[in-house]
């Protein structure tokens, strides 16, 4: 079983009765996996390219004091300095995506509808403010599932 919340967990290693139990539901890994496909290397980027998207992967990871999600994740050379949750970019699109990427990261429930308006002001079209959203929903996911495989193995 190869995918990311499978390897990073350190559930490979862990005991032959969990790997067991994690093979009987391969299925939801497997899901997890078409999954971060979908939202870090869509055949549509829309506004924001497979680089660019595992650099804000690698921000919410770090944001969420996972290094080895961020380690993971990186981000292309060219998109580098966004990953990086102390740069804010360099232009008015950049700085409002990562201003909401970062507040999603960390506190979801305080998002109102003025955080979107701020995105469309900053030419941010409807698609991809879905695009963003939907990378931060599944990092959250993410996060959290290989957390919970992690405090199953005792990695953590």
């Amino acid at each position: 079983m190869t995918n990311t919340a499978f390897a990073l967990s350190g559930a490979a290693n862990a005991a032959p009765p969990l790997v067991a139990a994690l093979e009987m539901r391969a299925n939801i890994l497997d899901l997890t996996q078409q999954a971060e496909d979908a939202v870090l290397r869509p055949d549509d980027p829309g506004g924001w390219s497979h680089a660019q998207r595992a650099a804000m992967a690698a921000r919410i990871a770090r944001l969420n004091d996972d290094t080895a999600l961020a380690d993971h994740y990186g981000g292309a050379v060219d998109a580098a300095p966004m990953a990086d949750p102390g740069w804010q970019g360099e232009d008015k699109r950049t700085r409002a995506a990562l201003r909401f990427m970062d507040a999603m990261a960390r506190d979801p429930r305080d998002m109102e509808a003025g955080d979107i308006a701020r995105l469309l002001q900053a030419g941010i079209d409807d698609a991809d403010i879905v695009r963003l959203s939907e990378l931060n929903a599944f990092l959250a996911y993410q996060l959290r599932l290989v957390a919970g495989l992690r405090l199953l193995t005792g990695a953590l």
